[in-house]
């Protein structure tokens, strides 16, 4: 069963109808936990006893949530955690705190969600970090090319003490934002339906002078120029209509992001060059977490610990299982129905672009940012603290292997 099947029977109507009643936090909460196929008197069922569960006493605090262009059906495409998260804090606290999750653009969009939460308009965000980047610089820290060989890396790397002096302390200490947990997956560049009836991209040199959308990430751009692949800033929301009438050849971003934004009928391969980051996280506002009292921010953090090894176990098995990134593919994948091919690089083609663009071998390019970053870091050297914790693993280790761990515990 596809993530598009779940609220099948769900006219749009009925779901108003039934959000109208129970409140569209109670019976998103509910869509997203449902095992199966819901009709409208499935739902309305498991959204009232969800509201019964989130109702049965007052909040201490009442958090608001702004996910971007998330729902419960795109959220089993692209496991990014957001309702799973929501849902364990409620029950963690047992009701001390409620999460009102607002997705679907309502209250923010890619671009706009974090500096709602900076402005207090939001308590919490999901984007990722790349399109987060406009409004939070520090995460650009994340986007260095070919900075993390493989998911597992990635993975890895969020989990590590380490990440609290590299990546979260200083992100805090500049941006007000707590970043709680990501999904991981690495960017390639998705090529549109120009490209439908060309044979399947296995050398770099086939992509050099293509035009691709960016996100917001300025060392992005930087890899990008290096590599021949004319960045073309372009809104995450107009990305799809770009590729529809051909404006791009394609665009910079990761498998399930494809998927999830209904992007697969104007794709026509998915070519993994793997990069730099692909993080769709989850952060809150440093203020609310510090009003929240010991005994709760312990539980925010535990969610975000639970919620990081679940999204690390879900999206790769939904890679795989419902998005139809894998080779061979699986039948009834969302790539597979609508004609998207996975082109896999060899690790020579793949080594070829580091050396083109990584800060490892091409320095210069990387200057500017790498001391500014590194300043804002205070004084660590963020590209090399980072590649060094990478490889810290074997590099075929998978990434559903990579150990748990309470980051901020040490």
């Amino acid at each position: 069963m596809t993530a598009q099947d779940k609220l099948g029977r769900v006219s749009r109507r009925d779901f108003f109808r039934i959000s109208g009643t129970y409140g569209l936090s109670s019976t998103l909460l509910a869509a997203g936990a449902a095992g199966g196929v819901l009709s409208a008197a499935g739902l309305a069922k498991a959204a009232e006893s969800t509201y019964t569960k989130r109702f049965a006493k007052e909040p201490r605090f009442q958090l608001k949530f702004g996910a971007a262009g998330f729902n419960p059906q795109n959220l089993l495409i692209e496991r990014a955690g957001a309702l799973e998260f929501a849902r364990d804090l409620e029950a963690r606290t047992d009701g001390e705190i409620r999460i009102e999750f607002i997705g679907n653009n309502q209250i923010c969009g890619q671009l706009s969600c974090v500096e709602k939460t900076q402005q207090g308009i939001t308590d919490i965000y999901a984007a990722s970090t790349q399109n987060s980047a406009g409004g939070a610089p520090y995460l650009n820290v994340l986007d260095y090319a070919y900075m993390f060989p493989s998911r597992a890396a990635q993975y890895y790397f969020f989990y590590h003490p380490e990440s609290q002096k590299i990546l979260r302390e200083p992100y805090e200490r500049m941006h007000g934002l707590k970043f709680l947990f990501t999904h991981c997956e690495l960017r390639g560049i998705q090529l549109g339906l120009a490209w439908q009836d060309k044979p399947t991209v296995t050398k770099l040199e086939e992509l050099f002078g293509t035009k691709n959308r960016v996100t917001g990430t300025q060392l992005g751009r930087i890899a990008m120029q290096a590599l021949n692949l004319n960045p073309v800033p372009i809104a995450w929301e107009e990305t799809l209509d770009g590729l529809k009438q051909g404006l791009i050849d394609g665009a910079e971003t990761w498998a399930s992001a494809v998927a999830y934004a209904n992007m697969s009928p104007v794709v026509s391969q998915s070519v993994d060059l793997r990069f730099f980051c692909g993080t769709e996280h989850t952060a809150m506002s440093a203020k609310v977490f510090d009003s929240l009292g010991g005994e709760l921010q312990d539980a925010v953090m535990e969610s975000a610990y639970w919620t990081q090894a679940h999204v690390q176990a879900a999206n790769e098995a939904a890679l795989v299982k419902t998005v139809g990134f894998s080779e061979p593919q699986l039948p009834g994948t969302i790539f597979v129905e609508n004609n998207v091919r996975v082109a896999s690089l060899s690790d020579a083609e793949i080594r070829k672009a580091e050396e083109m663009c990584s800060p490892e071998f091409q320095p210069q390019l990387w200057e500017q940012w790498r001391d500014r970053l590194n300043k804002w870091a205070g004084g660590i050297d963020t590209y090399k603290a980072i590649y060094d914790i990478a490889r810290e693993i074997p590099a075929d280790m998978k990434p559903e292997n990579v150990e748990p761990r309470r980051w901020w515990k040490g």
